[in-house]
């Protein structure tokens, strides 16, 4: 994160930006289905880290006004909207995080700890695809591991990813 006004920044050092997602994390800010967390709170260095993300239900809309008139608009639309099942709707899948010393100006590594299909992540070692994953591939300073998780999320809804076939539930890498 930086900060500052008229060209000037402060550009905020590493454990602050980490003690800043932590809190984020703890709290549970955003929609509910990501978190994320320390794995060892003894851990001065705050590198390695647990995600966990919900499955997405795919819902798409047919015939909808743009999407600032969406919410207010949603039970007059009802009629409008197909859903999808979704092969990942309702798993809980855990993630590995890992953020070396140059975190945030690189991203951390990304690791399913839960099995999973997708075509950003190695199927046998479950490490997330830095060129196969936009976020990762692109990374900047400014981006977090919410942002990683919330982007997973919605690749695994995204069309190549949300009919591909899934190992049952409850496996692990």
């Amino acid at each position: 994160m930086t900060l500052g006004s008229g060209g000037s920044s402060v550009v905020v050092p590493r454990n602050f930006r980490l003690l800043e997602e932590l809190e984020r994390g703890e709290k549970g800010i955003g929609d509910g289905t990501v978190s994320y967390g320390m794995d060892d709170g003894d851990d001065i260095y705050m590198r390695s880290w647990t995600g966990t993300i919900i499955g997405p239900h795919n819902v798409i809309c047919l015939n909808c006004p743009s999407k600032q008139f969406f919410f207010s608009l949603l039970l007059c639309l009802i009629p409008f909207f197909v859903r999808f099942q979704s092969v990942h709707e309702g798993r809980i899948y855990q993630l590995k995080l890992f953020c070396d010393k140059d975190y945030p100006e690189k991203p951390p590594t990304v690791r399913f700890h839960s099995r999973v299909n997708m075509t950003c992540v190695n199927h046998e070692t479950g490490v997330v695809e830095p060129k196969k994953f936009g976020i990762v591939a692109n990374w900047q300073r400014e981006y977090t591991m919410e942002d990683i998780l919330v982007q997973l999320k919605k690749e695994m809804a995204a069309p190549h990813n949300r009919k591909l076939v899934q190992p049952p539930e409850g496996t692990y890498f």
